[in-house]
């Protein structure tokens, strides 16, 4: 699959006279379910969050704008000409090749380890490097630099024979190596003649060999993934695509608690100077029901559970019933939000923030949105932990909130700041948990509760047909009595709101594509916001237009718009939250785990079957 040619960001002068490309999004993540990290290129490591997804940027280069003199990890080839950079198939393992001007090549290899241990997951806090000479005589420097508190703090180092500790304020980080401990302090220019490898991890000595453990770590790490990869159940079409955002997705699963994080990073503007930069490293609710959806659709049940359960806890620890939008990896529910000053954004384009203020929003769709979630274990017998009659009772509680606040004002799923509406999408997700209680009471045999949610649901469904139906848009709107419209109406059918047949969904579907559609984009809507108009496309709300088109028989269209979106993905078949339709750079949060599982599911629903294939 081709690549998007447009997109990159122009050449500067770096200080030394090199001409170097500003930050871009053209990355590659490495990680094991523990922690992660971003390399761009060339290799260097750019963001690294320790000692979990949503820890402390230990390498934070990515969000240090043009002063980038600290929080990364690279090799630095002396007369750099070029790169070549690639995952070994179906792993999560990513070489770099380097190469100088005068023949010489490096290989680097990165990954965070990961593989079954003692019956357990070995998932340690660990990001391993090794490099090795192909060919020629390439000069190298390494360079470890990283901080603490946000970039506000320069660790202390002491170092002994074959380790270097990296001392900050609440945690210290150990670099073992059979590089030269000097070389790399000092960060000289040496020859590189022998592979070597590098471990950065917790301040523990290791006692083995660094080398051998190194390679047993790789070679232990890439027979995991790839068995992973076999496990999974996927389309006949775009395979490469849909195992590379099955491996990506996995990742963003903080496997401790089976939360899935919306994406790796802070503050990566959703478009130029926006201002729109926000904490993705967290789990949101209505993204359980889509994530859920992909993973099944997978056959990876055991990271679904995991999710599963994730969300059935927190549903059955909320205070009074009531679900925040959005909660920490660990369940917490406090994600307080401030700026960080000592980091200049992506770009330059600050804020840098640190925490999310929605987890204090009202947003009403969280109530149908942990029922759908929760319904899988009612349905699906493979799952170890079934849902059962006390379950049940602890979603009537959260489907009696619905049903109470269906009509009342909330920020929506688009967490407007500003305003409160009673907005479709969160309507149509607290009709969408009466609804699925009464198919759960009917599977439990309780047919008198069936049939009680099943009027309820029926009332709130003929109430919000009426309250945002618009008769002379022939559309639903995105609020009662409203006429604006924005993406999410394109999930009704797929709700089950309405058929793909009933005239008012392809109604609803010709509108947005005439009102938000931006050549093959989609925005998720075009009215002004607390920042003004949207000036980028929103990639999963591209999916659903996707999605609706294949419903509503526009087959053809729905395979040359994703084929489309497949093409915009980044060198290693990533995806951030938005592109810019006329450039087609991709912006936001990265890599998005909505994006990943819009490939997903778009796939899965459009490809030929195996059978049709032969």
């Amino acid at each position: 699959m081709a690549k998007c040619a447009a997109g990159s960001p122009p050449a500067t002068p770096s200080p030394d006279g090199r001409t170097t490309l500003e930050s871009d999004l053209n990355l590659a993540i490495i990680g094991n379910c523990q922690i992660s990290a971003l390399l761009d290129a060339r290799g260097r490591m750019v963001w690294a969050c320790l000692p979990r997804f949503d820890g402390d940027p230990v390498f934070h280069s990515l969000l240090s704008g043009e002063e980038a003199d600290a929080g990364f990890f690279d090799v630095e080839l002396a007369d750099f000409e070029r790169s070549e950079q690639r995952y070994l198939k179906n792993t999560a393992v990513i070489e770099t090749l380097l190469y100088d001007r005068h023949g010489g090549t490096v290989k680097l290899l990165d990954f965070a380890p990961r593989f079954t241990q003692f019956g357990r997951s070995f998932r340690p806090v660990m990001l391993a490097r090794s490099l090795e000479p192909l060919e020629g005589s390439p000069r190298v420097r390494i360079r470890l630099r990283p901080r603490f508190g946000y970039g506000s703090a320069a660790p202390a180092r002491t170092f002994g024979s074959n380790h270097i500790r990296y001392v900050g304020p609440a945690f210290t980080v150990r670099l073992t190596t059979d590089a030269s401990i000097s070389d790399v302090l000092e960060e000289h220019s040496f020859l590189l003649e022998r592979p070597m490898t590098m471990l950065l991890g917790p301040d523990e000595t290791v006692s083995e060999s660094v080398h051998r453990i190194g390679r047993t770590f790789f070679e232990e790490t890439c027979e995991y993934w790839r068995g992973w990869a076999r496990g999974l159940k996927i389309p006949f079409e775009w395979q490469e695509a849909v195992i590379r955002a099955a491996i990506t997705l996995k990742m963003c699963n903080y496997e401790d608690t089976g939360a899935i994080v919306a994406a790796m990073t802070t503050s990566i503007p959703e478009a130029h100077h926006s201002g729109r930069n926000w904490d993705y490293r967290y789990s949101w609710l209505r993204d359980a029901y889509f994530v859920v959806h992909a993973l099944n659709s997978l056959g990876a049940t055991k990271t679904m559970e995991a999710f599963l359960r994730y969300i059935i806890d927190l549903a059955a620890r909320a205070d009074d019933d009531h679900l925040q939008p959005v909660y920490g990896i660990t369940g917490s529910a406090r994600l307080s939000e401030n700026v960080i000053e000592e980091l200049a954004g992506y770009r330059s384009m600050g804020p840098v923030r640190i925490g999310n203020l929605a987890f204090e929003q009202v947003q009403n769709d969280v109530y149908g949105a942990a029922v759908l979630v929760a319904t899988q274990t009612f349905f699906d017998q493979r799952l170890v932990r079934e849902g059962d009659a006390a379950l049940f009772e602890s979603l009537e509680e959260l489907g009696r909130r619905a049903e109470a606040l269906y009509d009342t004002p909330d920020a929506g799923l688009w967490e407007y700041r500003g305003r409160a509406r009673v907005h479709t999408f969160s309507s149509v997700m607290c009709w969408a948990g009466c609804d699925r209680l009464a198919k759960i009471a009917a599977q439990l045999g309780e047919q008198e509760k069936a049939r009680d949610w099943r009027a309820r649901a029926d009332r709130l469904q003929q109430e919000i047909v009426r309250q945002a139906w618009n008769e002379s848009l022939g559309s639903f709107t995105s609020s009662f009595g409203g006429a604006d419209l924005d993406a999410s109406l394109l999930l009704l059918h797929q709700l089950g709101f309405v058929e793909a047949t009933d005239p008012r969904f392809t109604g609803t579907v010709n509108a947005i594509e005439r009102q938000l559609r931006h050549g093959p984009f989609m925005f998720r809507y075009v009215t002004e916001d607390d920042f003004g108009e949207p000036e980028t496309a929103f990639n999963i709300c591209t999916f659903w237009y996707i999605d609706a088109l294949a419903a509503i028989g526009r087959m053809d269209e729905a395979r040359e718009l994703f084929e489309n979106m497949l093409a915009c993905r980044n060198p290693h078949g990533l995806l951030s939250e938005d592109i810019d339709p006329v450039t087609r750079e991709l912006w936001g949060n990265f890599p998005q785990t909505y994006s990943m599982v819009g490939i997903i599911n778009s796939a899965t629903r459009l490809s030929r079957s195996w059978e049709s294939a032969f």
